[in-house]
């Protein structure tokens, strides 16, 4: 497959952050657009990107004519498109494993404390920050003590969340322990997690996908 990748992204977007690292892990050279979330009353919301996305969502990938939405579905789509290195294991248990502990980030709790959400809090809602900010760390911190239970238990969690090779899941976990970090989460108290979240930092396509290493990141 020899057409352009384009990954329609914002430095600061977890969804868009996981595509980030698995593109990275793979080794697949892409342009960035990036879509400021916050400019101009979100430009996510302009037409030419909700014609894109009607979800008007980062990340949007684009693979030649191709465009793909939602980001666990472009994790798979890279993983069948390019098998090596794998995201998901070979076995169908593994699959399983891996895709609900993404699922258990990604579904339960992203969602509840992205921008949008944040936003309907304060503009909807009229709730201040510090309320704000206890919404999202009361669901962050639910979310990781379910987590570090699912991989503190189970012999198949290695250096990573499955085994000792960084998958998806290991895609979806980092991007939330940076928003658990934002929001002054101590990882300390998930000490699986942040053994695994130690790992996959010390890896160049971790590093590389990171916030502050993204072309559109504010530079002081």
């Amino acid at each position: 497959m020899s057409a352009q990748l384009t990954l329609y992204t914002y430095w600061r977007s977890s969804a868009a952050y996981r595509v980030r690292i698995g593109l990275a892990l793979k080794g697949l050279d892409y342009a960035s657009e990036p879509v400021h979330l916050v400019r101009d009353g979100g430009q996510q919301h302009a037409p030419a990107f909700a014609a894109l996305n009607p979800q008007e969502l980062v990340p949007v990938l684009r693979h030649g004519d191709l465009v793909l939405r939602q980001s666990l579905a472009i994790l798979e789509y890279l993983d069948e498109t390019w098998p090596e290195p794998a995201l998901l294991p070979a076995d169908a248990a593994g699959r399983a494993r891996v895709r609900a502990l993404a699922q258990a980030i990604a579904c339960d709790v992203h969602p509840l404390n992205n921008l949008r959400v944040l936003q309907y809090l304060e503009h909807g809602l009229e709730q201040a920050q510090p309320a704000r900010e206890a919404w999202v760390r009361h669901w962050i911190g639910l979310g990781l003590d379910a987590l570090e239970r699912l991989l503190a238990g189970d012999p198949a969690t290695g250096r990573f969340c499955h085994g000792d090779a960084p998958g998806m899941a290991d895609c979806v976990l980092v991007p939330q322990l940076y928003n658990a970090r934002r929001f002054g989460l101590d990882l300390a108290a998930w000490p699986a997690i942040a053994r695994i979240g130690a790992a996959c930092a010390a890896l160049p396509a971790f590093a590389a996908a990171a916030p502050e290493a993204q072309p559109d990141a504010p530079r002081s």
